[in-house]
């Protein structure tokens, strides 16, 4: 009986450190992402314990997550770094979507359901207003289920493509997006294309939902490679 309750308690605890640790992971990704905690930043131990008062277990296991999903990296005889853009990372991050999404897109044609279709309208009514208010000075970025993007890769239904673009790139675009020069944006013209590739996949048509996909993304590659000749 004594050695089944230790059990449960060290089952409590385990439980308790991985929640910890989950929700450690999520507040670190917002601050690397919005830049509250700055790319090149070397990652302290130490310092992010008493930041966010945890014990080094946890902090470590979300330390783990975050090198996962790409935003820290390990630098031989320097130690844990947040990472940096460099032109060609953008160039190979903008290439990978620009595949991966056209597909999801293609997918999602096939699959989605009324309920999502509905979702994505008020998605871009919602991105629509936003730019309405700022006068077209930027687009409205949201993460997650405010993301049309992120619903529409959902949508494709294919687990792998999920993990790929919603684990793996996701917060990696996400801190793009956050911290690039608003030159880079065009939200009016964005807003009109996300609102074709909508009508392609609601109109079930699988080549031209992954062709507009793929164009709207090019579109986006072809400023940040304009931005990087000027610098």
């Amino acid at each position: 009986m004594n050695l089944e309750l230790k059990s449960r308690r060290k089952e409590g605890v385990a439980e308790k450190e991985n929640t910890k640790s989950e929700t450690l992971t999520e507040s670190l990704v917002e601050a690397i992402v919005s830049g509250e905690i700055a790319p090149g930043s070397k990652i302290s131990e130490p310092e992010l314990a008493k930041n966010y008062q945890v014990s080094r277990g946890p902090l470590r296991e979300a330390i783990m997550r975050l090198e996962g999903l790409g935003l820290i990296e390990r630098i031989p005889h320097v130690g844990a770094r947040v990472i940096t853009f460099s032109p060609e990372k953008l160039i190979e991050l903008y290439s990978v979507r620009e595949a991966l999404e056209g597909m999801a897109a293609r997918l999602a044609a096939r699959h989605i359901t009324a309920e999502e279709l509905a979702g994505l309208e008020a998605v871009l009514s919602t991105h629509s207003n936003h730019i309405d208010e700022v006068e077209g000075a930027s687009y409205f970025h949201q993460h997650g289920d405010f993301d049309f993007h992120y619903r529409i890769i959902l949508a494709s239904r294919n687990s792998k493509l999920i993990s790929l673009l919603c684990d793996e790139l996701y917060h990696l675009l996400r801190m793009y997006r956050y911290q690039s020069p608003r030159a880079q944006s065009r939200p009016v013209e964005a807003l009109d294309e996300h609102k074709y590739i909508l009508q392609a996949i609601r109109n079930r048509d699988e080549e031209l939902a992954e062709m507009l996909m793929r164009r709207h993304i090019s579109g986006s590659r072809t400023l940040i490679e304009q931005q990087i000749l000027r610098d």
